[in-house]
Order: C-alpha cells, then sequence, then structure tokens
C-alpha cells in the first residue's frame, strides 16, 4: 500500500511538473540562412537579451518562462529593428522575413492577439491623419501658413479622438497586460492627475508589469512639476559657456517665464518656433520671456538652429542628448515639451503649443 501511495505520490509530481507553464516559440525567418537571432526585452536604458539561437535553414526554436505577458523583440544578430510582440506562457508560431522582419505574423499569444485587435482599432482613423497629413505637408511646402496652421488644427482634433480611443480601451480593460503599453502611448500628453487616475483604473495584477512601475516611478516626477508646484531650479551653461540659473531668470520685469525643452535635431521643435517666436515678439515688453533649454549633442547644431529660427532669449545646455540632467529632473520624455512659471516659479501651465501659448499668456498678462 505504500509502494502504491508512494508511486502515485510520484506520478502526480513527475504530471505537475511536466504543466509547469513556459513558452514555446518556434519561428521561421526566410532569407536569413543560418544567421542567430536574439529574444530581448526593454528595460530601463536599453535591452536585456532573453535568449539567442543560430537558425538552422532559417528556423528556430526558443523555449523559457515569463512571469507574465510582455512585450518583447525578436531581431536577426548585427541587423537594426526586430519584431516586436507580446511573449507568454504559450506555443508560439512566428513566421518573417529577414528583410523585413518587423512586419512578420504571430499567432499562439493571446495578449498578442489583443494587441493586434486594438492596433485594428484606429486603421480608420490613422488613414484619415495621413490623409490630412498630406494636405498638410503640402500647404507647408508652397508657403501657406494660414492653411497649414488650419489643417493643423484638424490633425489636433484626430489626435484627440485617438487619444480618446485609448482611454477608453484602458478603462473597459482594466486587466488586460496590453493596457500598460496604451497609458504609455499617452504619457505625454498626460499632466500627473491625469496620469494617476489611469494608472488607478488597473487591476492590481498588472502591479508586477515593468511598464507600470516604470509610469509610476514618472508618477513620483511628474508631481513634482505639475500644475501649482514650484519649479525646480538649475543651472546650465548658456552658448558662451557661462552657468546660467532658472531662478536668476524670474523675477524683476519678468512675469511669466516659459522653460522651453528642445533640439536643433527635433522637428516638431522646429516646427512650434515661430510659434514661440510670436508670443515673445507679442509679449516681452509686458514680462514674457523664454528660457531654452536644448538636448542636442553639438554645440554647432545648438547655436545654428538658434540663429537659424531667430530665438533671441536665454538658452542654455549641457549637450547630452536625453541625458540632461533638467530633462530628467522636469520628466520630459519628449520634445517640444515646456512649464510656463510665473514671477514666483510656480508652474502655470504645462506643454502650451501653438495658439494655447498665446492664449493662456494673454490671459494672464492682460490681467496683470
Amino acid at each position: 500500500m505504500k509502494k502504491t501511495i508512494l508511486l502515485l505520490l510520484v506520478v502526480a509530481v513527475a504530471a505537475s511538473c511536466a504543466k509547469d507553464p513556459k513558452f514555446r516559440i518556434t519561428g521561421t525567418i526566410d532569407g536569413a540562412g543560418n544567421e542567430t537571432v536574439i529574444l530581448q526585452k526593454r528595460i530601463p536604458g536599453g535591452y536585456e537579451v532573453m535568449d539567442s539561437v543560430a537558425l538552422e535553414n532559417g528556423a528556430f526554436t526558443m523555449e523559457g518562462v515569463v512571469p507574465y505577458p510582455q512585450m518583447v523583440n525578436l531581431a536577426i544578430k548585427g541587423k537594426r529593428g526586430g519584431l516586436n510582440f507580446y511573449i507568454e506562457n504559450s506555443d508560439i508560431t512566428i513566421h518573417a522575413h529577414a528583410d523585413s522582419i518587423y512586419t512578420g505574423s504571430v499567432s499562439g499569444s493571446a495578449a498578442q492577439a489583443e494587441f493586434d485587435s486594438y492596433k485594428a482599432m484606429f486603421d480608420e482613423t490613422n488613414a484619415e491623419m495621413m490623409k490630412v497629413y498630406d494636405r498638410y505637408r503640402a500647404a507647408r511646402m508652397e508657403g501657406n501658413e494660414e492653411l497649414a496652421s488650419s489643417i493643423e488644427k484638424e490633425l489636433e482634433e484626430i489626435d484627440n479622438r485617438q487619444n480618446t480611443m485609448r482611454k477608453e480601451f484602458i478603462a473597459n480593460n482594466p486587466s488586460s497586460y496590453v493596457a500598460p503599453a496604451v497609458i504609455s502611448e499617452l504619457a505625454y500628453y498626460l499632466e500627473a492627475s491625469e496620469l494617476e487616475d489611469l494608472l488607478g483604473k488597473l487591476d492590481t495584477t498588472l502591479n508586477q508589469v515593468q511598464t507600470v512601475v516604470t509610469l509610476k516611478e514618472r508618477l513620483v516626477h511628474l508631481k513634482a512639476v505639475a500644475t501649482g508646484q514650484k519649479a525646480p531650479d538649475f543651472t546650465l551653461n548658456d552658448v558662451d559657456g557661462n552657468p546660467v540659473s532658472l531662478y536668476s531668470k524670474l523675477g524683476g520685469d519678468t512675469k511669466l517665464l516659459l522653460v522651453d525643452f528642445w533640439a536643433a535635431w527635433c522637428g516638431p521643435c522646429r516646427q512650434e518656433n515661430p510659434n514661440v517666436v510670436k508670443v515673445w515678439n507679442d509679449y516681452n515688453k509686458k514680462g514674457f520671456d523664454v528660457f531654452g533649454v536644448s538636448l542636442d549633442r553639438t554645440k554647432e547644431d545648438w547655436v545654428k538652429a538658434i540663429e537659424d529660427d531667430k530665438l533671441t532669449w536665454t538658452h542654455v545646455s549641457d549637450l547630452k542628448y536625453w541625458d540632461c540632467e533638467p530633462a530628467k529632473l522636469y520628466a520630459v520624455s519628449a520634445i517640444p515639451s515646456n512649464f510656463l512659471l510665473d514671477g514666483d516659479g510656480i508652474i502655470v501651465g504645462h506643454n502650451l503649443r501653438g495658439d494655447a501659448l498665446a492664449e493662456k499668456v494673454k490671459e494672464i498678462l492682460d490681467t496683470k
């Protein structure tokens, strides 16, 4: 009897081990020969390799365990780009071509299927946006800035509709492993209170997801530079190498100061610069000023852009690109980004672009 019980226990344990969840990826990459494929996941500051294997006549197999469904990247060693997909502990099949691996097909992952459905929600509005953008680009090439400005508002309206769709997806799918990625798509647009609200909608089972951890860390930084907070001071060198502090630009005749994060290499920043120049020209004598913080890498590009765009205010930079310390301090993850401060250094506006900046400056200065 004891032997029978022991045998049953051994069988039960073996069966339990056999059923331990794991992922098994079976894939083919046409045109890749016997090159090496790498499975990697994004971590703060870069990628972490999860597995790598040499192809055999274009085929490969990978096995392992992930703690939860998550976005990963499958790439060919030595080549840029790759296929982004959701991995989970299931049997997953991948088919791709070496020259366009990013367009490969993925089956067997429920999270990936959900992500594909989520992306398909935007097919109609993406097509609409492309048509409007073609009109916008044509107007800019023709030098018709008035028409371009009007079309830009159409683009903003479509963008707002898409952001509403993203927020609805999060509210309707609080336990989805896709939801944290959707919040990341929105993060640039969100104030601290909005990000906190969206994170609060997520099921607690998602707290272990790295994206959620990162977003919560970002929330801490955002709260420190939220509207109504005292702007943190910092000091960087100007174009002549002289240290200039943010607080040195406050007070006196300055009633409003725009801390403008930008770079010469940033196309949207360069497109926004004429709007900032116009507001500066219209309101500088009434107490409006700008403090430009560049995320450039070379002084030559930085200075040339200042001259080309006729940016006549004070500019500073540490020329460290995305390692710019003030950008980290102000939780800047995309540019252009700006913070409007009153004369006491209190943040009264954030990411004001185009007409929104002019309207806010007018609203405040015309009441003083």
